[in-house]
């Protein structure tokens, strides 16, 4: 395996405008929430003066308590204990709960994690770093993780959903087999099956699946796996979540910036409710306030504002944030510098840099994550055939393909001539006719639009043509496009980490782990 090419996110057409900012320091007030030594050396500085003794011990408690069951490499007992030092800090990302991980991305922005904390260690040598894996256990859509790819099949679990995901128990194993019989005869393929037979036993919760995977594959990089579905980590937010129900105070104080991020960009990744907050029972249901009561909506539950603030109170571990009020939650129990994520991650921790200041909680560094591509090398030797860039495969690929379809296309050719002389001409004859009667002005300028229309139709029916003529290339562009883009998608976002650990095993890991960059946010393509 070898790096052929790492594209800026700069040149990539895809990434939102919004990123591209962000990263070039264009968003005033954001300026120092981008990756930098300086801005690191900063956070440390607000993070040791906002984190207590106390909020570590919890921290790192809760840890040994949600850990015990796995077997913990020396790194991982090493960052346990100094999580209890004034001196350590954490690098976190997080993501739900898919089946045996989901996309491939998902191993991406861990490694990205732990890589920043050695890069960290090297340039501050007095402090230790910590990465974190947050896991989003209370999310309930089921749907949206029941599920994986590879590159012939689709796996799929069913289970009774409609509470915390985390807490659904497995009985439906079906899909191991079908998997085994796909991955049997891979070199590493004996090792993949072990991990998701061990993962995915019946009775184990798909929290305890997803830390026995995410151990397995992370566990001698010193990952630590944290659930917030936690009644300790809980009651150290209770003050946050009660200022919530009573003064709707997220919806308040991101309101600023949701309206500059619409205004500028024309819309947010997630609106702000009044009330950011679920009820944790059987199901999980959102929190709503009539201006008198509490309503569980879809529930027939209700509670008076001291009725509500008495279950706050005494059991804080059923209220459960949503997708922004969970940043405040996780940045409030952890000794926390920088989260790594994905764009539309990034896009929402902007809505709430307002909200962190009202609640005088350190806003981190935030780090869009690497993306990465692994092609084969007769992909890359089709590419290179056809005179292309990998680069053409993230632009307007229909714009690629028209070009190369009419490349060197005499008619084309001759009527850009005649196009350009008549625009000339109607140039010409516009300058005289303005100097006669309005209407006849009117009417030549009429005529020319009708006359490029011409055209354009013209060069749309000899594309038609063309396509006609050279389906044979049109079919391989066709095919070589779904081989960078499986399914029209980024690869990363559609495709197992089984599909590259079937051939590789560990060491496609360490390789992931060598090419990742740190300070700049790239797609790095890798040749295997």
């Amino acid at each position: 395996m070898k790096t052929i090419n790492k594209i800026s996110f700069q040149d990539i057409e895809s990434i939102p405008q919004l990123i591209k900012d962000f990263l070039n320091h264009k968003i005033e007030g954001f300026e120092e929430s981008t990756f930098s030594l300086d801005h690191f050396k900063k956070q440390i500085h607000l993070k040791q003066n906002s984190f207590t003794m106390d909020q570590r011990n919890i921290l790192a408690d809760t840890l040994e308590r949600q850990l015990a069951d796995l077997k913990l490499s020396s790194k991982q007992k090493g960052n346990l204990e100094d999580l209890r030092l004034p001196n350590t800090f954490t690098i976190t990302t997080g993501h739900q709960l898919n089946l045996f991980s989901g996309p491939v991305f998902f191993v991406y922005k861990i490694l990205q994690t732990i890589k920043t904390c050695s890069y960290l260690k090297e340039n501050f040598p007095d402090f230790n770093f910590v990465p974190v894996y947050w896991m989003a256990s209370e999310d309930h859509d089921f749907a949206e993780i029941n599920h994986f790819k590879t590159e012939t099949n689709f796996y799929e679990i069913n289970e009774k959903s409609g509470g915390a995901v985390g807490r659904i128990e497995i009985t439906d194993t079906f899909f191991i087999s079908e998997f085994e019989k796909e991955f049997k005869d891979f070199v590493f393929g004996t090792e993949l099956i072990l991990m998701l037979k061990e993962a995915y036993k019946a009775g184990n919760t798909l929290t305890q699946a997803i830390q026995i995977l995410v151990n397995r594959l992370f566990s001698e990089f010193g990952l630590l796996i944290l659930d917030g579905d936690s009644k300790e980590l809980k009651h150290q937010i209770k003050e946050t979540f009660k200022d919530e129900l009573l003064n709707f105070n997220l919806h308040k104080n991101s309101k600023e910036k949701v309206d500059f991020l619409t205004k500028k960009y024309g819309k947010v990744q997630v609106n702000p409710r009044e009330i950011n907050l679920f009820y944790l029972s059987e199901t999980r249901d959102r929190i709503d306030f009539d201006g008198k009561n509490y309503i569980i909506v879809d529930k027939n539950i209700q509670f008076t504002e001291e009725e509500i603030l008495n279950e706050l109170e005494n059991s804080p571990e059923k209220f459960s944030p949503n997708a922004l009020m969970r940043p405040v939650y996780q940045e409030t129990v952890l000794p926390n510098l920088a989260y790594i994520g994905g764009n539309a991650e990034i896009m929402y921790w902007l809505e709430l840099k307002d909200y962190f200041t009202k609640l005088n909680i350190p806003f981190p560094v935030l780090i869009p994550r690497n993306s990465m591509l692994f092609l084969k090398e007769k992909t890359l030797g089709k590419i290179e055939k056809l005179d292309l860039k990998i680069e053409d495969f993230f632009q307007n690929f229909t714009t690629i393909t028209n070009n190369k379809i009419l490349k060197d296309n005499a008619i084309l050719e001759l009527l850009n001539q005649q196009e350009n002389l008549l625009i000339t001409q109607f140039s010409e004859l516009k300058n005289i006719a303005e100097t006669t009667e309005k209407s006849f002005g009117n009417m030549v300028k009429a005529e020319e639009v009708r006359q490029l229309k011409s055209f354009k139709r013209m060069k749309k029916r000899l594309l038609h043509a063309e396509k006609i003529k050279q389906s044979e290339l049109l079919e391989r562009l066709e095919n070589l496009f779904l081989d960078v883009n499986p399914s029209g998608n980024w690869q990363e976002r559609v495709y197992n980490f089984s599909v590259f650990f079937a051939d590789h095993g560990y060491s496609w890991l360490e390789t992931c782990l060598e090419e990742m960059q740190i300070e700049e946010s790239k797609l790095i393509i890798v040749a295997i």
